[in-house]
């Protein structure tokens, strides 16, 4: 894990991964022991990208679970041997052998994952200089959060042609991704395995979902005026800050379990009065006064600090949807009835 990672964009299984790892086998197994195949499947696979942990990254994660530790030092792990030990104590042998070839078959064919491991200037700096198309392809495979930061970091004039690309892309040959992965692998000296698959609106939601809102009106702008339907299915499919108003009231307190004190204050700050009502009326007594005070105490920040809390609830509460906890409805079709 590299040391430059941005720690309020770790995920629930990246953080259940890092703190169980702290803990050690022997803790890691009885944790393991309460959750399902599927989840044990997806930390499992978060800790088998982690060679190193920095105290910054451990302090957070480990104040969230247990809110005392303060570390020093840096922890290097053989993370292989570390989940094999973990899942065969775990499960039964048929069991622990389908999860584990499993999350080998994962690591072989996930491209650019090692992208989470390099500093994101030095990547953006290399993939600016490829043709656009190639650009399009290579933002389409990678992690949306370093695919955000990327397209935030484009010139101007090329971040509506990269975001109508993504939403075109078609499916791309497993060789052309493997050569160009290889490539760009070798001169940035990480590590990734072939793999392949189709651009599309829901990557490109998914990136610009991460993006910061001058770089999201300069690409909705391009993709408005380039085509005009295609702009509005890309609003429907996003889901922004304030749409959190009309989820329903577990949903909402499950997400507020995941959300940092400061991120919601500092979210809360630029918040329709809507919004701030639906956080209020889920909160308790004493949390919701402590909450306002803050905000009546909080003094000017900038926006976009407010903006990136509010994307910060709204990734918490996309890992809670994703792991199947809420329903974040959006438009006609998701009413539940």
């Amino acid at each position: 894990m590299a040391d430059d990672v941005d720690i309020k964009k770790l995920s629930g299984p990246q953080k259940t991964a890092i703190f169980l790892m702290y803990m050690g086998e022997e803790y890691a197994t009885q944790i393991f022991e309460k959750m399902t195949e599927r989840e044990i499947s997806e930390v499992a696979f978060e800790m088998s990208s982690i060679d190193q942990i920095t105290p910054e990254i451990l302090k957070m994660v480990a104040k969230e679970f247990v809110n005392t530790f303060e570390g020093e030092f840096k922890m290097i792990f053989e993370s292989d041997s570390f989940i094999q030990n973990i899942v065969k104590g775990t499960l039964k042998e048929k069991e622990a052998k389908t999860i584990l070839e499993d999350l080998e078959k994962k690591k072989q064919d996930k491209p650019f994952i090692w992208s989470r491991n390099v500093n994101v200037g030095t990547l953006a700096g290399y993939v600016e200089g490829e043709h656009p198309q190639t650009i399009a392809m290579i933002l389409a495979h990678m992690p949306p959060e370093i695919s955000s930061e990327i397209i935030i970091s484009l010139p101007e004039e090329l971040k509506g042609d990269i975001a109508m690309r993504i939403a075109k892309l078609g499916q791309i040959s497993e060789d052309v991704v493997r050569d160009v992965d290889r490539a760009l692998k070798l001169e940035l000296s990480g590590a990734v395995g072939p793999g392949g698959k189709a651009g599309g609106l829901q990557v490109l939601v998914d990136i610009i979902n991460g993006v910061d809102k001058a770089t999201e009106d300069v690409v909705m702008e391009y993709v408005e005026e380039d085509n005009p339907e295609m702009a509005n299915d890309i609003r429907n499919l996003m889901f922004v800050f304030e749409d959190l108003t009309s989820i329903d009231d577990m949903a909402m307190r499950e997400i507020l379990k995941k959300v940092e004190g400061q991120q919601l204050t500092y979210a809360l700050k630029t918040a329709t009065d809507e919004m701030k009502d639906k956080v209020f009326s889920n909160l308790s007594q004493r949390a919701g006064e402590m909450l306002k005070d803050d905000l009546e105490a909080m003094g000017p920040i900038r926006l976009a600090e407010v903006e990136e809390c509010q994307q910060a609830v709204v990734r918490a509460a996309k890992e809670l949807e994703a792991d199947g906890t809420i329903t974040l409805g959006k438009g006609k079709d998701d009413v539940l009835v």
